[in-house]
């Protein structure tokens, strides 16, 4: 059978009118792909930085809490006091003290008081037992001093703190806490004389708290973490994790083969990385940082990493590159009709929707096509709604980076500065008092009998009492920046240009008599009272960990007087 030259020139005209959309096609396709991928690898970037702060905001939260628990009166009592009955007296408040805090974090396992002598004995225990706090006494107090987070944390001066690196609990008697990932922060405690003579441990609960630092990130987000030989520490598979227990080693690098280049110390402190062992529809797309531990510590870094599911992140490009085919596939059959016709209307079009594809794979601008009623207007619109979509998805992105940074700078609950974000400001609030002369006022205010208003009427109920609080502070407050809630009940506020300190004493009068009116809340009335304690500066000190530590000593002093008052650290000439 013989084909005429129409017949083969209409299918030479064909192919020649099938190639450039054929071309233009995968050249999209691809394109889309990779920006897909290069958008996800940068989002990931941001959001493994976002965690890494947050985490060690956590773990710098955690070090205070620990520190301000070694600088609780009851605490300093033990070293001096030798009367058993008295002594038993001050171990109960302490045993209360690492309850409330237990309650107040979740993912705290275990708080101890453990005897710098005596093989390190535990004096004061409180353990989380499910929903449960247990107080471990008597003769179940075990000798913990052959542990390192004991020997090691003696070691270091008053003051200091030591994170362990993150092991698999196995001591015996730790109730909920056996078999977990875990990591002690220590510290020691000295007595008036600066003596160290006991020890003060925080068991915290690795997964749980990565729980509550996962809360705000997209489901699809993987988490992993290795030690600083690249064992892994957390993995979405967790049988992989904490090999090094079970007598196996399974490494991070060995999955993602850039992270080696992070052991090293003199590498990135961030990459990108994509798996090697997974063909390219399971494979993952991941980011990478370096965490520095700054305290005492035998850990000097982390590794920390997001991943996630490249044929997630391209399910788009996919449904994109299906449409292209089936435009392709019409137009060839078109071609093969009228191929003259098409391969002279075909070829600018083409020209103009790939002109228009690398300009938004160069610059993310979507240029103008003219409008075309047949079916390169349909692929053309097609492009366009492609890359809106894309373009939408990078805004939406943006917006959740934004919301990681709202985050991780104001309390959640109340929607005040979290105490990352008063720090920063106090911090620069000193630097222009400093340069300026000025004289400031750091107020220290705690709830009084707020567990009891929770025991009563419930956390529910509790929560919207802390944030009533939470509004009175700001009223009375020069900018609502300047209060911040530390954690709990417990609230700073801090005001600049303090002309005449008798201001303050008024402003306390003022905030005095807020508190002893009842606050309405779900048509009930509560007393909600306070303690109140204020530093000044330059008077009591000249720098932040000063400023709080006087003011919080001022609102002791309150409390001791009988609580529902104000005190200041040094008494305020009239």
């Amino acid at each position: 059978m013989r084909f005429g030259i129409a017949f083969k020139l209409g299918c030479l005209m064909a192919v020649f009118g099938m190639l450039p959309t054929a071309l233009a096609g995968y050249y999209i396709y691809n394109s889309s792909r990779e920006l897909l991928l290069q958008a996800a690898e940068r989002d990931l970037q941001t959001a493994v930085q976002v965690l890494g702060r947050n985490l060690q905001s956590s773990l710098h939260n955690i070090s205070l809490d620990a520190a301000v628990l070694t600088h609780g009166p009851q605490v300093r009592q033990l070293a001096s006091i030798n009367d058993p009955a008295q002594r038993s007296h001050v171990q109960d408040d302490l045993a209360a003290l690492f309850r409330a805090m237990l309650l107040a974090h979740p993912d705290y396992m275990q708080i101890r008081l453990i005897s710098a002598s005596d093989h390190g004995l535990e004096w004061v225990r409180q353990d989380r037992d499910g929903n449960h706090i247990v107080r471990v006494s008597g003769a179940d107090l075990q000798e913990k001093g052959h542990f390192a987070y004991v020997f090691e944390a003696l070691k270091l001066a008053p003051g200091d703190v030591r994170i362990s690196p993150i092991v698999i609990n196995r001591e015996q008697g730790a109730h909920s806490g056996l078999g977990k990932p875990t990591l002690h922060v220590s510290t020691p405690v000295a007595d008036a004389d600066g003596k160290v003579f006991a020890l003060l441990v925080i068991n915290v609960d690795l997964d749980q708290l990565f729980s509550q630092l996962q809360s705000d990130l997209p489901d699809e987000y993987q988490v992993y973490l290795s030690n600083r030989w690249g064992d892994l520490l957390i993995h979405p598979d967790h049988r992989r994790t904490f090999g090094f227990d079970q007598g196996r080693r399974l490494f991070l690098q060995d999955e993602f083969s850039e992270v080696s280049r992070l052991l090293d110390t003199s590498g990135p402190n961030s990459l990108i990385s994509r798996s090697v062992e997974q063909n390219q529809q399971d494979g993952l797309v991941a980011a990478f940082v370096r965490l520095a531990n700054n305290s005492k510590t035998s850990e000097p870094f982390i590794i920390l990493g997001l991943g996630q599911l490249q044929s997630h992140v391209l399910a788009q490009a996919s449904r994109a590159g299906g449409y292209i085919a089936q435009i392709a596939v019409f137009f060839s059959l078109l071609a093969l009709l009228v191929a003259f016709i098409v391969s002279r209307a075909l070829i600018r079009p083409l020209r103009n929707m790939t002109e228009a594809v690398e300009l938004f794979s160069r610059e993310r601008k979507i240029s103008e096509l003219p409008p075309r009623q047949d079916e390169l207007g349909v692929l053309a619109r097609s492009f366009r709604a492609m890359k809106q979509e894309i373009l939408t998805q990078l805004e939406d992105l943006t917006h959740s980076r934004a919301a990681f940074e709202h985050l991780a700078r104001h309390d959640s609950l109340t929607g005040l500065p979290n105490r990352r974000m008063c720090f920063e400001r106090l911090e620069q609030a000193l630097i222009s008092a400093r340069q300026s002369g000025q004289k400031m006022a750091l107020l220290f205010v705690d709830l009084d009998h707020f567990k009891e208003v929770n025991d009563q009427w419930g956390h529910r109920f509790g929560d919207q009492v802390l944030q009533a609080v939470a509004k009175l502070l700001g009223s009375v407050s020069e900018a609502r920046d300047n209060v911040a809630r530390l954690g709990g009940d417990e609230f700073v506020m801090f005001f600049e240009d303090v002309q005449d300190p008798r201001k303050i004493v008024a402003l306390l009068e003022k905030l005095h008599v807020c508190f002893q009116l009842p606050l309405l809340i779900d048509g009930k009335g509560v007393n909600v009272h306070a303690s109140m304690g204020v530093s000044m500066f330059p008077r009591d000190g000249n720098d932040i960990g000063t400023l709080i530590q006087h003011a919080d000593h001022a609102m002791y002093k309150a409390k001791s007087a009988g609580k529902n008052r104000y005190s200041f650290e040094v008494m305020v000439e009239n």
